[in-house]
Parts: C-alpha cells; sequence; structure tokens
C-alpha cells in the first residue's frame, strides 16, 4: 500500500490551522497507507500559537505531527518538509499551504494519477486572490520561459502530488533555504523530461490571518531571483 505523506508549512497561521487540519486530516486517513501515511505540519518559527495548537491537535490525531524550526522561509520549510517525508520513506508527497485557499475535494483527481505521472500539478483557474497575484504569475511563467527554455503553466502552486523516488533523484539541484523552492521543482521536473501533469484547481481567498508575503516582497524577490534562476539553470543542464 502506499504510503503519502502530505506536507503543509505553516507560519503565524493560528487563524487557519485547525481548521486546516480539519479539512486534511481526512485525506491522510483515507490514504493511510496501512498506518505509516502522516499529515505533517512544518512550523517555521511561527510567533503566534500556531505550533502549540498543531501539538494539541496531535493528541488526538495519530498520523498528525509537527515538525518545528527556526523561521527561514516559505521555500526553506517546503524543502524540509520533503527531506523529511523522504526520510520517512514515502512514496508520494502531496504539498499545500496553510492558508485555507485550497480544498481537499480535488485530491482525489491527482491521487488517481500517481501511477501515471512524476508530478500532477494544479493550476489554478479562476483564482480569487487578487489581481496583483495573478499578475506575478504571469509574469513568473514569462521569465521561466526566457531564463530555463521551458513551459511551465503554473509553476508555483501550492497543490502537488510528487513521485517520491523522482523527487529524491533531483533534491541535489535545489539549495538550502531556497526561496523558491517549488518553482525550482516545477522547472527541474519538466527541463528533465519527467511526467508532469496539470489539473485545474480551485483557488480562494486566504481564509483568515494576514499573508505575509506581500506583493511587494514577490516583486523583491523576484529581482532578485534572475541572477539566481541563470546560475540554477545551468547547473540543471550540467548535471
Amino acid at each position: 500500500m502506499d504510503i503519502l505523506y502530505i506536507i503543509i508549512p505553516a507560519y503565524n497561521e493560528s487563524a487557519n490551522i485547525e481548521h486546516v487540519l480539519a479539512d486534511w486530516y481526512p485525506v491522510i486517513e483515507k490514504h493511510n497507507g496501512a498506518g505509516a501515511s502522516r499529515l505533517v505540519i512544518i512550523n517555521d518559527g511561527s510567533r503566534d500559537d500556531t505550533y502549540a495548537l498543531v501539538r494539541k491537535s496531535m493528541e488526538k490525531h495519530p498520523m498528525l505531527l509537527a515538525v518545528t524550526q527556526e523561521n527561514a522561509g516559505h521555500g526553506a520549510a517546503i524543502l524540509r518538509g520533503y527531506k523529511y517525508a523522504l526520510s520517512k520513506n514515502a512514496d508520494f508527497i502531496f504539498q499545500t499551504d496553510s492558508d485555507g485557499q485550497t480544498l481537499p475535494g480535488e485530491f482525489e483527481d491527482f491521487w488517481n494519477l500517481r501511477k501515471k505521472c512524476d508530478m500532477a500539478i494544479g493550476w489554478r483557474r479562476n483564482r480569487e486572490d487578487g489581481a496583483g497575484r495573478i499578475f506575478v504569475t504571469h509574469v513568473l511563467k514569462a521569465v521561466i520561459r526566457v531564463m530555463f527554455r521551458v513551459s511551465v503553466r503554473d509553476a508555483n502552486t501550492p497543490y502537488r502530488l510528487i513521485k517520491a523516488e523522482t523527487l529524491k533523484k533531483y533534491m541535489h539541484l535545489i539549495p538550502e533555504r531556497y526561496f523558491l523552492t517549488n518553482v525550482l521543482i516545477s522547472v527541474i521536473f519538466v527541463k528533465k523530461g519527467c511526467k508532469v501533469r496539470f489539473l485545474p484547481i480551485t483557488f480562494r481567498p486566504r481564509q483568515g490571518g494576514v499573508n505575509s508575503i506581500n506583493i511587494r516582497k514577490i516583486m523583491r524577490t523576484g529581482i532578485n531571483a534572475l541572477y539566481d534562476f541563470r546560475v540554477l539553470n545551468a547547473k540543471i543542464e550540467r548535471e
């Protein structure tokens, strides 16, 4: 039976985390991998009650785990989660975010493709998270096409199911504490000729709390990424 690890990074999500756990825990129960599957919250140095709330929920949910670290950013938290899942011999790794924007009811379509592709990524159809973020996604797609010479429909979507065996093969190409982990993984898989499928998903507004990554930060991150992209592309092509 396939072992599934659901990885959810969280930073200051006390307003959302209990609802997110209630949404996603039934998914890990259904795909329990004979008891070996886990829902893992990566607490990225939250300054609120996020970690305490997850720890409390663990008392009643045996397949829930909390991993905590000093604040290192969203990309680093995702990378920590992926490495943790690989160390526990997960067969498949699913990642989403802790802001309640994605729907667990759409997971089964991804799970049904797990044997047919190396990664299934959601593309955000009819997004409800603001025109600014939609614009940034279009810019990112264009930048990826220029810098990496590949086309990726929605490279940074926080809704993806990855075959662990394939991810393990390319983990060395992702720098430690990298801030655009999901973007880079998407690019690597497409550029290396892996089987990648894109499925439409619902993407709601944030369900509570305040987003710690605003448009200004996104644009600054994007500008800083241009040099990194050139270096990373050379490394991906070389290896």
